[in-house]
């Protein structure tokens, strides 16, 4: 049988009178004009103009984070604790939001969810907001008829999980920050200001130093091949984050080499373990079944290493092992979270257990990052010496040794 081809959905803007007649207008998400005025006239709209919109949908999406989703999630299950109904839910945190994008996109799925399509399905539209991990999760509420706890979960979970990535992301960005003011800084003084100095020179009559020669050779090295040095230092960059993307293998060899990285590597890897246990905390106190928790888990793992891994802990659960002696035999988790995995399999708490887990993990990621700092600033300020120290020295020492010799 042959498989029914999806048809194509374009952004429609239209303008209505509502049932008080009063004007209203928006945009909608649909195959053709018919469906958005059919989908209006169920809402008690009565269209006056449709039109399709120019541009695609693609062009909100690179406007919308994370953060945005989280903050979303957590308005949301707010509205419906309070006992706000959910269409009236989306208006408020579709129009208090100051992102317009995110507004478009609450209003979108909004029309969806009263023209009768589930909520589940109006999120599922757009994967790359609501990954499969945050639709199971909502199925599993609309179906229990706990949807507000649920999102209230999902809140959490996704304000701690943009929380350990900002600190991941502070742990990286420093050092990375610090090496790329230093090359900048010494590219300034080897194009702009040492050739000055070589100028000096060459009135000395005298013989320079080993450290000034070496230095004016390589900034004349520098203003000869600085076109080849700048594009093989962007060119690596690029193709690494080009192979990163579409390689397997080498996302597990650079995930690999990354865990491995001493300090920087300590704090990823504590990092991914909060993330593992916080994901199927929140997966499996919502009731989802452990096998497909572990999918989502897979997902979510941030690290190629940890999801590889965490598929082979799925399989082993699916053949009727523990989940306990499926993450030992990875060899990727301390003992102490198999312990405590152990202990909430044997008590029947596994998602209290998997939440003290990733909080003690999260809790170690803090102190990571903070001792990271502490201990970085030293030796930054003793590679900065070096590096600037080193030129600016190289330069002075022929001034010195033409004044000691008068």
């Amino acid at each position: 049988m042959a498989a029914v081809k999806k048809p194509k959905l374009d952004i429609y803007t239209w303008e209505g009178v509502d049932k008080q007649g009063k004007k209203v207008k928006g945009e909608m998400e649909a195959a053709s004009v018919a469906l958005v005025n059919t989908s209006l006239r169920r809402q008690g709209i009565n269209p006056l103009k449709v039109g399709k919109r120019r541009g695609s949908l693609f062009q909100i999406k690179k406007k919308i984070k994370p953060k945005d989703i989280a903050l979303f999630t957590r308005q949301l299950s707010t509205m419906l604790i309070s006992g706000i109904p959910i269409a009236q839910a989306f208006d408020i945190v579709g129009k208090g939001h100051e992102n317009p994008s995110v507004q478009k996109l609450v209003s979108s799925i909004k029309q969806d969810v009263e023209s009768g399509t589930s909520l589940t399905q109006a999120l599922g539209k757009y994967p790359l907001y609501f990954d499969a991990l945050y639709c199971n999760l909502v199925a599993a509420g609309e179906q229990a008829g706990i949807l507000d706890n649920i999102l209230d979960k999902l809140a959490t979970y996704k304000e701690k999980i943009e929380a350990i990535k900002g600190k991941i992301k502070s742990a990286l960005f420093y050092p990375t920050a610090v090496v790329v003011v230093a090359f900048i800084i010494t590219a300034v003084l080897l194009v702009f200001v040492i050739p000055q100095f070589e100028s000096l020179f060459k009135g000395f009559g005298a013989d320079l130093p080993a450290l000034t020669k070496m230095v004016v050779a390589l900034s004349r090295g520098f203003q000869d091949w600085w076109w080849a040095i700048v594009g093989s230092i962007v060119g690596t960059v690029v193709a690494t984050a080009y192979s990163y993307k579409r390689s397997l293998a080498m996302q597990h060899t650079l995930d690999r080499t990354l865990l491995r990285v001493p300090i920087i590597g300590e704090i990823v890897k504590k990092a991914t373990i909060a993330r593992f246990a916080r994901t199927l905390a929140t997966m499996f106190a919502a009731g989802v079944p452990l096998v497909e928790a572990l999918d989502s888990v897979a997902g979510a793992a941030g690290n190629r290493v940890y999801y590889e891994g965490t598929l082979a802990i799925k399989n082993d659960v699916s053949t009727g092992m523990q989940l306990q002696a499926s993450m030992n035999a990875t060899g990727l988790f301390p003992n102490m979270v198999i312990q405590m995995v152990a202990i909430g399999e044997e008590s029947g708490e596994l998602d209290s257990m998997l939440s003290k887990v990733a909080d003690f993990y999260e809790r170690e990621v803090d102190d990571a990052v903070a001792g990271l700092s502490s201990l970085l600033e030293p030796i930054i300020m003793v590679f900065l010496g070096v590096v600037i120290g080193g030129l600016v020295v190289a330069m002075y020492l022929p001034i010195f040794k033409i004044a000691a010799s008068v």
